[in-house]
């Protein structure tokens, strides 16, 4: 039975499982403490909760939610997660970036996003996925293009008759 102090961890742990839409794994080995702190800044920026558990307690809240059998095995080292709701490739961009900056630290480890697992070598990919406004933008812009054309084939026959107008009177009046 776990203590009072894990119980309350280890519901913590669950709550944020429920609750992200993605987790990411990450091991921190070697990383200086300021180091460390400089990359939860940048997670808190992008709206990201970012925390070192410990493997078994992260385990045990991962069993118990259900459908992160495959990222399990990756629960090795010290290991620190980044949970988000809505933005679910910021944690990727803010991983890439700062691990570009710091010599390889943290190493990104393994990704659950929208329930899909993405190993190790997937940062690139997840980093590269459009935002949530980003996409929205793009469908507006499609919604939008028709409408412009339209608008701009409207436009552009009006003024051709406006020339083909004033080309006759000035005939007219030669």
């Amino acid at each position: 039975m776990p203590t009072a102090e894990k119980k309350a961890v280890l519901d913590e742990i669950t709550e944020k499982l429920n609750s992200a839409n993605a987790i990411y794994v990450t091991n921190y080995s070697g990383m200086s403490v300021d180091e460390a702190n400089k990359l939860r800044g940048a997670f808190r920026k992008g709206n990201v909760f970012f925390k070192v558990y410990k493997n078994k307690l992260m385990k045990l809240a991962m069993e118990e939610v259900g459908g992160y059998d495959s990222v399990i095995p990756t629960l090795n080292e010290q290991n620190a997660f980044a949970f988000v709701e809505e933005e679910l490739s910021a944690p990727a961009k803010v991983l890439k970036d700062f691990i570009k900056e710091n010599n390889n630290k943290p190493q990104f480890k393994a990704a659950i996003v929208d329930g899909e697992f993405y190993g190790e070598d997937k940062l690139e990919a997840l980093a590269a996925m459009k935002s949530k406004n980003e996409i929205i933008g793009d469908i507006l812009g499609l919604l939008a293009a028709p409408m412009s054309n339209v608008l701009g084939a409207i436009n552009s026959q009006g003024s051709n008759l406006v020339g083909a107008v004033k080309a006759i009177a000035e005939k007219g009046e030669n």
